[in-house]
């Protein structure tokens, strides 16, 4: 399914390069600052690609490898564009024990992605999460910020309806 994520090549804006290099020489003397910088880095961008992770390494001497390690090992860092509409399906316990795995599964049949990837139109975004912090909703999924709970995956092509 790689030929259906978002395919749509880094474009960052000559504004964007600029308000991370302010971000960096505020912050880049800072002992422990190599996270916040990267984390209003993807702020700016909206995701940390290799490109970015360049920029960071290049102005803070930090080598590159480091901040793909730390960029792959956080979940809150995406190395990939999110789509407009963050899809994210819990599957902590609570959730997963009343059902959310087959959710999950309905979700990537009908949005014809994995996890982890992004519709080709940039639309939809699809991630797993470990509790959201509303288990007695289980299970739940979230779009943005709204949150479904109580839900089965028959009930899964509705509510992407919503987001059309």
């Amino acid at each position: 399914m790689a030929e259906k994520k978002c395919t749509v090549p880094f474009q960052g804006t000559a504004e964007q390069e600029a308000e991370l290099m302010q971000v960096i020489s505020e912050l880049k003397e800072e002992k422990g600052s190599l996270m916040p910088i990267m984390q209003r880095a993807q702020d700016i961008y909206g995701y940390l690609p290799i490109e970015v992770q360049t920029m960071i390494s290049d102005a803070t001497g930090h080598p590159l490898e480091e901040i793909y390690g730390i960029s792959t090992f956080y979940s809150m860092f995406n190395l990939n564009p999110k789509g407009k509409y963050k899809v994210s399906v819990c599957l902590g316990t609570a959730c997963y024990v009343k059902g959310s795995g087959d959710i999950y599964e309905r979700l990537k049949k009908e949005l014809d992605i994995d996890g982890g990837e992004c519709t080709a139109d940039g639309k939809f975004s699809l991630d797993a999460c470990r509790c959201v912090g509303a288990c007695g909703l289980a299970p739940v999924l979230m779009i943005n910020d709204e949150v479904f709970g109580r839900l089965t995956a028959d009930e899964v092509p509705e509510i992407l309806k919503k987001f059309n």
